[in-house]
């Protein structure tokens, strides 16, 4: 039997560039959108999570299909392999951790 196809979707949400993995990316029914469906997630158990993909994984939980807007998608890729998700700062592109890592200075 054929591996199911695995892609990568590159697009912004509320001012950040989001990741994640998919096995399905088609043309909506609905004009100016795509639809991703069967999102991948890490299923690994252990004592170590990623707290980004942890968010992700809440924030799209009950999703059955994204529809997003064609002008937010910046790339699909089809690749081999899953990779980490992520959540990137528009602007500096770096990685965004869903907390703060230190507590917040006091003045």
């Amino acid at each position: 039997m054929a591996e199911k196809p695995l892609f990568k979707i590159i697009f912004l949400n509320h001012g950040k560039v989001y990741e994640l993995y998919s096995e399905g990316v088609t043309s909506s029914g609905l004009w100016g959108f795509i639809e991703v469906t069967d999102l991948v997630f890490d299923t690994a158990e252990g004592l170590v999570v990623d707290p980004t993909e942890e968010k992700m994984r809440q924030e799209f939980e009950d999703a059955k299909v994204l529809h997003l807007p064609i002008q937010s998608v910046l790339r699909v890729e089809e690749v081999g392999k899953r990779g980490q998700c992520m959540i990137r700062d528009r602007k500096s592109g770096e990685k965004v951790t869903p907390f703060p890592i230190s507590p917040p200075k006091r003045s």
